[in-house]
């Protein structure tokens, strides 16, 4: 009786653990199952930047509430193959590769859903751990999501300025209006600072964003024109 008694012991142990680890295998899952339908909370990005006292200006707004200008013009400046890829775009990657290997400056190949599964899900950084992960989470939200609510995501997390996150508070801290009323100018020169928003300014660009902003409204129309963003808006 003794003996039965202490060999059902340790698997009585191992059951919270073997629990412990199905939720971990199982979040996951939830998590992007749960965002399909439900705005993310601030992420771990923007609560470091409150931390540091940046403040946290983030306001959710429906795809239907911003401007197409942006949609385009977001598409034109991080990721024209957008519509086709299925989460990565390997012709960027490698061609990301090709210029590091020749030296300079340092090209990244991440398209716009991988961006918004290190947004959403993940920490600032490019550790190997967190680059396995966001591919992880990039097949999951190509899978689970449609590209309009990936897009609709990136735009609604997306950093546009120290402390301010979404096209709707970018909007508003730039040009003082609505992300539904963007104008194809406007829309290009919040698209052009992405890559660096704590450091450029998209109401009175310098030299630099000026220029970017004309080659991504070149480019938003082309976008546009072309169908490249038919997964997001169809056009009638």
């Amino acid at each position: 009786m003794g003996d039965a008694a202490e060999t059902s012991r340790p698997k009585r142990r191992r059951r919270p653990l073997l629990t412990l680890l199905v939720v971990l295998c199982l979040l996951p899952f939830i998590g992007v199952a749960l965002h399909r339908f439900v705005p993310p909370p601030p992420t771990l990005l923007m609560w470091q930047q409150a931390i540091k006292g940046q403040g946290m200006d983030y306001r959710w707004r429906s795809l239907n509430d911003i401007s197409p200008h942006l949609v385009y013009s977001a598409i034109a400046a991080e990721d024209a193959r957008f519509c086709s890829h299925r989460g990565f775009d390997m012709a960027a990657i490698r061609q990301a590769l090709e210029a590091n290997e020749r030296g300079g400056r340092v090209r990244g190949g991440s398209t716009i859903s991988q961006q918004t599964a290190k947004n959403v899900f993940l920490w600032p950084g490019r550790d190997w751990v967190r680059k396995g992960l966001e591919a992880g989470y990039t097949v999951l939200i190509e899978t689970g999501w449609s590209k309009r609510r990936i897009l609709e995501v990136y735009l609604n997390v997306a950093e546009f300025a120290p402390g301010v996150y979404g096209a709707e508070a970018g909007a508003r801290h730039w040009f003082g209006k609505s992300a539904r009323d963007l104008t194809a100018s406007e829309a290009a020169r919040l698209a052009a600072i992405l890559p660096s928003p704590r450091r450029y300014n998209a109401g009175q660009p310098g030299p630099y964003v000026r220029r970017r902003a004309g080659r991504v409204q070149a480019a938003a129309r082309v976008v546009r024109n072309e169908g490249l963003a038919a997964c997001v808006i169809r056009r009638g």
